[in-house]
């Protein structure tokens, strides 16, 4: 990034209490110079570049996301609106854009996946500025999508042959002489460890977006901040109080798993080896017996909250309550069962005859509480399908003792992290030096 821009950049965020720092093995980090309140905003920032998620089977406005009263752009036959006002937003980016995916064939844009949209919206919105047709502003700028980590030496081969056929389709649409496939194939390596799923109130993605200023937010398995998002904007608030001169945090991934299970998704997804407090935790008997009770069996005695965990002589999995073995055969044809189930309940078209899913997810449900702990993340990821189902019929008494069942286990979950911050809190104070 330019000193200039860097200088501006630091400027704008000392003027919110915030400050960049560099972390060895982290890079850029952002820090506060005050102490913030829980559910005070930290920093927002609305989308350098965002698209809708579009498939073939739902549409959204390319303005506002939503999925009402739309029409088809007459021009490119790819994006929709829902009115005048959206379109005129959005004029100045997409009649470029339209006039590219025009020179394509019909055929080949079904291929313009959001992705692909987002990449070609991209660019074009650079040369945008560049020509001072669009503002540049200190937070508005492609500077900042120059300073995103792209992880692009570790990439492997099938990754990279993916990017260059994807960089070869956005070539073909922009024809721009000044864009090299190597710099869109670098840039989409930046969108999947810095692109951010746009999410409406109740976590449901709508979209996806670049907000390159919030990408300078580091990940941690027990975060101290949050994003939301505001229709579009990218909104950070505190999840409690955060002191001076602390290192703001996120979670990039979901976070009531296992350590092995966030460490590799992490690894997969975004490339790095997590070394937060909690991730230090492995192997620790907090950490395992967390990750019994999130993953793991439940006890072949009913009234047993037990966790298990693998008999030494590999005959099957042993209660660390009660010692009661539960056997490999048993949990095998558990499983089984459960595969079988799980495979009819994704293949069934739900939102044709959901009252047919519904007792599918109910089957697999009852296996589950057979198979896994009271307390699974997986049981209760079924459950809360079972709760959205529901809902959408209207079928308020069930669903309300399905929010019975999915309630305790976030309370559990949550207390577990309020611990965990606690004990990080006081070890912090310990190691305080004396003044």
């Amino acid at each position: 990034m330019e000193a200039s821009l860097m200088a501006d950049l630091q400027r704008f965020l000392q003027d919110r209490c915030l400050s960049v720092l560099n972390l060895p093995q982290k890079g850029r980090s952002l820090f506060t110079t005050r102490d913030i309140r829980p559910g005070e905003v930290i920093l927002s920032q609305n989308p350098y570049i965002c698209v809708p998620n579009n498939t073939s089977s739902e549409s959204r406005c390319d303005g506002c996301f939503k999925t009402n009263n739309l029409k088809k752009c007459s021009g490119c036959q790819v994006v929709w609106y829902c009115g005048s006002s959206c379109q005129k937003s959005e004029w100045k980016l997409h009649r470029h854009e339209c006039k590219a995916l025009t020179r394509l064939e019909k055929e080949k844009r079904k291929f313009v996946i959001p992705t692909i949209r987002l990449m070609v919206k991209l660019f074009i919105k650079r040369n945008l500025q560049n020509e001072k047709v669009l503002p540049i502003t200190t937070t508005d700028n492609y500077s900042l999508v120059e300073a995103l980590v792209s992880h692009m030496s570790e990439i492997d081969e099938q990754q990279m042959l993916l990017y260059a056929q994807m960089a070869n389709l956005v070539n073909l649409i922009l024809q721009f002489p000044s864009v090299d496939l190597r710099e869109i194939a670098e840039n989409f390596s930046k969108f999947s460890c810095n692109a951010h799923s746009i999410c409406d109130s109740e976590l449901r993605p709508q979209g996806i977006g670049l907000f390159p200023l919030v990408s300078i937010i580091n990940h941690s398995c027990s975060p101290n901040a949050v994003l939301v998002f505001e229709e579009q904007m990218a909104v950070v608030r505190a999840m409690g109080n955060i002191s001076k001169d602390s290192e703001i945090t996120i979670s990039y991934i979901e976070t009531a798993g296992s350590t092995l299970t966030r460490q590799k998704s992490l690894k997969e997804q975004y490339l790095f080896h997590c070394q937060c407090a909690r991730c230090s935790n492995i192997g620790k008997p907090h950490d395992i017996e967390e990750s019994a009770i999130l993953e793991g069996y439940r006890c072949s005695n009913e009234k047993c909250t037990g966790f298990l965990l693998r008999d030494p002589e590999e005959k099957g999995f042993v209660c660390q309550k009660c010692l009661l073995l539960r056997s490999k055969e048993e949990v095998k044809k558990l499983a089984s069962d459960l595969k079988t189930v799980s495979e009819k309940a994704r293949a069934s078209p739900s939102a044709e005859n959901k009252q047919a899913a519904i007792e599918l997810y109910k089957t697999m449900e009852k296996l589950q509480v057979k198979l896994y702990h009271s307390f699974s993340i997986t049981l209760m990821r079924t459950r809360e399908k079972l709760l959205k189902m529901l809902m959408d019929l209207e079928i308020w008494r069930e669903a309300l003792k399905y929010c019975r069942l999915i309630v305790p286990v976030y309370q559990r979950y949550l207390l577990s992290m309020t611990r965990l911050l606690v004990y990080r809190s006081s070890q912090e104070y310990i190691q305080q030096p004396i003044l």
